[in-house]
């Protein structure tokens, strides 16, 4: 039973690691596309001023029109407070809008949690993947992810809600019956360590149309920043 137990510690430690190099590759994509608009900003300067010398309007206008949709692309859409947690959530924005999934989010959390940045970036990647695989069953008119975080009290509130071409799913145990691969039930129990590791709380509910996964990470001496 011992060899069993460590057998699937290895493979979810193994799976946490993989997970944590892919949000790191999004981030790092992100923030690349940043730098590379940064780096063009003199030379898109140079080329208005070319267009305003010939009093162009119409030039610049278009050229304008064009770096607004290059600069939505990279657009950091969600600032939390914490680094950590807006280089995760705005990577996951990113891979959602291309995947055309709409992505509404409220997220308010403090500069400093008790929660290691490691831990709630297992946590909020899963949960993400998860909802945006869901979200891909459903045509792009219908697709639409909830986030919401903020402090309760003492306590770090996570919720996400995502609509699901899926009737009203099985519960076993703690999870719910699932016909996806092998990493995706690692994911699920890493988030159910992670949370029992803070003494924290997990509700997952399942509706027709709809999943909702609730969470409560308890901080110590972690006040609201507002």
């Amino acid at each position: 039973m011992r060899f069993l137990d460590k057998h699937v510690d290895k493979q979810i430690a193994a799976y946490q690691q993989e997970l944590m190099e892919t949000h790191y590759a999004e981030v790092d994509n992100m923030y690349r596309q940043i730098r590379g608009w940064r780096h063009d900003y003199r030379n898109h300067i140079q080329v208005l001023k070319a267009y305003a010398a010939k009093g162009d309007m119409d030039a610049i206008k278009k050229y304008l029109d064009e770096l607004d949709t290059d600069l939505s692309t990279v657009d950091v859409a969600v600032k939390t407070g914490n680094a950590m947690t807006d280089a995760i959530l705005n990577s996951k924005l990113s891979l959602a809008k291309a995947k055309h999934i709409k992505v509404m989010a409220d997220a308010h959390i403090p500069l400093a949690l008790t929660t290691s940045e490691v831990d709630l970036c297992v946590i909020i990647g899963n949960l993400f993947e998860n909802a945006i695989e869901a979200s891909l069953k459903l045509p792009e008119e219908e697709r639409l992810i909830r986030i919401y975080m903020d402090m309760k009290d003492t306590q770090l509130y996570l919720s996400f809600t995502n609509f699901t071409a899926e009737k009203k799913l099985t519960k076993r145990g703690k999870l719910f019956a699932t016909t996806k691969g092998e990493g995706h039930g690692f994911g699920l129990s890493r988030i159910d360590r992670i949370v029992e590791k803070y003494d924290g709380y997990i509700s997952r509910n399942s509706e027709d149309g709809a999943f909702t996964t609730e969470i409560l990470l308890p901080q110590v001496n972690v006040s609201s920043p507002n």
